[in-house]
C-alpha cells in the first residue's frame, strides 16, 4: 500500500557570479541579484504550495544554486523563520547551504549559522591553480583551504567538501595530491566524483581532453582506498562520510522520500495516498519569470505512471550501498515486490544484485554498472 514518506524542502538560489564550463544547472549569471524580490517570491510559492506538505513537518531543508552563499545572512534568518510560520521545520532539522569558499562568502559564515544553516556544502572542486582555472572557479587555492577551516571554525561540524576528478589533463598524481589535501582538511562529509561532459554546457560544445579511461579506473580504486584509509565510509555511488555524518537531505531522495520545490527551475515530488499516486513537479526556470507576479510559480504538474515507479524508485534507491528494504518499495510505490521479480533475478545472476528475503543490495560489480543495473527496471 502507498503510504506518505517524509518530507523535505528544496530552495534553489538561481544566481552565480559567473557560469561554470562544465555545469548544466540552473543557474544564471548577474552582479546585480533582486534578493529582497527573490525571498518574497519564494514565500509566496511556498503558501501556495502548503497543502501538499499534507499535515507533515519538514525535516530536512537544502538550498542548492548557482550559489546560494551569494545571499545574505539576513535573508536565510527571515526566510526560514517565515517558511516555519508556514510549514514547521522539525527541531532537529538538517539544514544545508551550498557556499563558493570565496572570501566574500566565506566571510558570512558565521551570520549562516547565526541564521539556523547547520550544515554547509562547499564547493571546492579542485585544489589545483591550473584544474580551477580550467573549470573556471573564481577561488583559488588558499580560499577554498580557509573556508573549510572559517567554517569549522564557526561551528560547523557538519561539513561537505564538493570534489572532482577526471579534470581535463589530470593525472592520477594530481587526482589523488587534491583528494589528500581535502581529507588532510578532515571534512566530515564527502562528494567525490568524476567530471562527466553534459549537454548545454560549454565543454559540450567545446570539449577539454579528458584521461583515458583507464587512468579513470586507476584514480578511482586508489582514491577509494584513501577514503577509508582515512575513516571516511562511502555510503552512496559518490558520497563518503564520517560515522553518523551522511546528508539527511540527500538519504530522503534515495529512498525515494517526498520534497517540495521552491525557486526557479526547481523540481519537486510528492505522494498522494489518497488518489494513489505520485506527483512530479518542476516550477519555472527563468528567474525573471519566477519573478513575474502574472506567471505562475508551477510549470509542470505530472502524475508518475504506475508502469514508471520501479524505474523511478531504482534510479534513487540504487546509488545507496546499504540494503534496500523490500518492504520500503511497497511502501514507497504502492506495487508488489512481483512486479519486478524477473528484473531483479535477471540481475542478480549477472551479479549486479544480492537479494535476500527483506532486501536488496546493488554489487561491487552493480555500482560500477550502475546504467546497466538501472535499465533493467526500465
Amino acid at each position: 500500500m502507498l503510504q506518505t514518506p517524509p518530507l523535505a524542502l528544496y530552495i534553489h538560489i538561481p544566481w552565480c557570479v559567473r557560469k561554470c564550463p562544465y555545469c548544466d544547472f540552473n543557474s544564471h549569471e548577474s552582479r546585480h541579484i533582486p534578493e529582497p524580490e527573490y525571498i518574497a517570491a519564494l514565500l509566496e510559492d511556498l503558501r501556495q504550495d502548503q497543502a501538499l506538505a499534507g499535515g507533515r513537518p519538514i525535516a530536512t531543508v537544502f538550498f542548492g544554486g548557482g550559489t546560494p552563499s551569494l545571499f545574505a545572512p539576513e535573508s536565510y534568518a527571515h526566510l526560514l523563520q517565515a517558511i516555519h510560520q508556514i510549514i514547521p521545520i522539525a527541531p532537529d532539522a538538517e539544514i544545508t547551504l551550498e557556499a563558493n569558499p570565496g572570501t566574500f562568502e566565506a566571510d558570512k559564515f558565521a551570520g549562516f549559522r547565526r541564521a539556523g544553516i547547520n550544515r554547509l556544502s562547499i564547493g571546492v572542486q579542485s585544489f589545483n591553480p591550473e584544474h580551477l582555472s580550467a573549470l573556471g572557479r573564481i577561488h583559488d587555492r588558499e580560499q577554498a583551504i580557509r573556508a573549510i577551516a572559517t567554517a569549522r571554525d564557526q561551528g560547523f561540524e557538519r561539513l561537505n567538501v564538493d570534489l572532482m576528478h577526471g579534470l581535463p589533463h589530470q593525472t592520477q598524481e594530481q587526482a589523488l595530491a587534491d583528494l589528500e589535501q581535502a581529507l588532510a582538511l578532515q571534512p566530515s562529509h564527502l562528494s567525490w566524483y568524476q567530471l562527466t561532459i553534459e549537454p548545454n554546457t560549454r565543454f559540450f560544445s567545446q570539449p577539454p581532453l579528458l584521461p583515458e579511461e583507464d587512468t579513470l579506473a586507476d584514480i578511482e580504486d586508489a582514491g577509494h582506498a584513501l577514503l577509508a584509509d582515512a575513516g571516511l565510509q562511502q555510503y552512496e555511488t559518490s558520497a563518503y562520510r564520517q560515522p553518523g555524518q551522511q546528508c539527511r537531505h540527500n538519504l530522503n531522495y534515495w529512498r525515494f522520500g517526498d520534497y517540495l520545490a521552491l525557486g526557479a527551475g526547481a523540481h519537486g515530488k510528492i505522494t498522494d495516498p489518497q488518489q494513489g499516486r505520485i506527483l512530479r513537479y518542476r516550477k519555472t526556470r527563468l528567474p525573471r519569470d519566477y519573478l513575474d507576479p502574472d506567471k505562475a510559480f508551477t510549470a509542470a504538474r505530472d502524475p508518475v505512471a504506475r508502469e514508471d515507479l520501479p524505474f523511478e524508485f531504482f534510479m534513487n534507491a540504487l546509488r545507496l550501498l546499504e540494503p534496500i528494504p523490500k518492504a520500503l518499495f511497497s511502501e514507497r510505490t504502492g506495487l508488489d515486490t512481483k512486479r519486478v521479480a524477473t528484473a531483479v533475478a535477471e540481475a542478480v545472476a549477472d551479479g549486479l544484485l544480492l537479494e535476500t528475503a527483506d532486501h536488496w543490495q546493488t554489487t561491487p560489480l552493480g555500482q560500477r554498472f550502475l546504467n546497466d543495473l538501472l535499465n533493467r527496471f526500465q
